[in-house]
């Protein structure tokens, strides 16, 4: 193996900057060219690629998003399209890929890899939901998002006495409702993985009231429904002053945690490694702090498990 290329796919997260450049410096330090991907399966297949050298990569381990640019392309699913994605990397005589991204770019990772192309998947999304991995890149810095924006919200809040629905993202996961939830100390957290009762939250909060908590925070996930209707279904079980905050893209940017840096940095290299060695068609995780790879096809088979113990801190706590 020569040369490897390098793409980002999908949503972005912080730290996809710092696993590119991860990526980018083990496999220049190791003797092999790297070519940057632009765009994704869609630059791909567009040929939009360019040689890297270690100074194209200086001063990305602190940048949010990516510089390597994301995009979707569903596209990449017809054989005829990997195809013409394949024709480029015989052109630009690239034998590996390394794909962060989340579970669409695993896909097309493991299509490359059927066709002979070894490429290797970093879990690089804030939602935190991909399995065999505790986290993923990016989680940790929008769940830290997350927690200054409910902090700032929980002061005013206290102010006017006002209950507060911040809805986080996560798609279908609660990972960062449920992070951001306990961390600020949330009075409820509403995620896809556990039922709840819209006139128990309001009990509850009624019962805060009684003690003299005049204010609260609940944090939603996006997965469960927009916080306009939690707030619209809250407000028909009593008058709690509520205000309805959607945190949006926000959580997506910004410069990456320090945790986030690291993680992506072992990633990136273990990546290079594992291509090295001539494997292909797997999925890079940290289990117990440990770096673990599984085959993609695992990954298809199996969903990702909340810390469901998280849940039970936060109602426990949010007495």
């Amino acid at each position: 193996m020569k040369r490897i290329g390098i793409m980002t796919s999908g949503g972005d997260a912080p730290g996809m900057n710092a696993a590119v450049r991860a990526v980018a410096r083990k496999a220049i330090t190791e003797g092999l060219e790297v070519y940057g991907i632009n765009y994704g399966f869609a630059g791909l297949v567009a040929g939009d690629i360019f040689k890297m050298e270690a100074a194209t990569v200086s001063d990305m381990i602190s940048r949010g998003g990516t510089m390597l640019f994301s995009a979707r392309y569903p596209e990449f699913a017809q054989e005829e399209t990997q195809l013409k994605g394949i024709a480029q990397l015989n052109k630009f005589g690239i034998d590996a890929l390394v794909v962060i991204g989340g579970d669409g770019s695993y896909h097309g990772a493991l299509r490359l890899t059927e066709h002979g192309y070894n490429a290797i998947g970093l879990p690089g999304t804030i939602d935190n939901d991909i399995p065999y991995t505790d986290f993923t890149i990016g989680f940790d810095t929008a769940v830290n998002t997350a927690l200054d924006a409910i902090d700032k919200l929980s002061d005013t809040a206290a102010s006017h006495e006002r209950t507060f629905v911040v809805e986080v993202m996560g798609r279908g996961a609660g990972d960062i409702a449920l992070w951001a939830g306990v961390a600020g100390g949330a009075a409820d957290v509403i995620i896809p993985e556990h039922d709840f009762d819209v006139e128990a939250v309001a009990a509850k909060l009624k019962s805060s009231r009684e003690r003299g908590q005049k204010h609260a925070i609940i944090v939603l996930a996006e997965g469960v429904m927009h916080a306009d209707e939690f707030a619209a279904k809250l407000n028909q079980y009593g008058d709690f002053q509520t205000r309805a905050t959607v945190l949006g893209h926000v959580q997506r940017g910004g410069s990456p945690t320090a945790k986030d840096r690291v993680l992506a940095s072992k990633m990136g290299a273990y990546a290079v490694e594992l291509l090295m060695q001539g494997k292909g068609g797997l999925a890079i995780g940290i289990q117990n702090n440990q770096l673990v790879n599984h085959a993609m096809t695992d990954l298809f088979n199996s969903k990702h498990e909340t810390e469901l113990s998280l849940y039970k801190l936060a109602e426990d706590l949010s007495y």
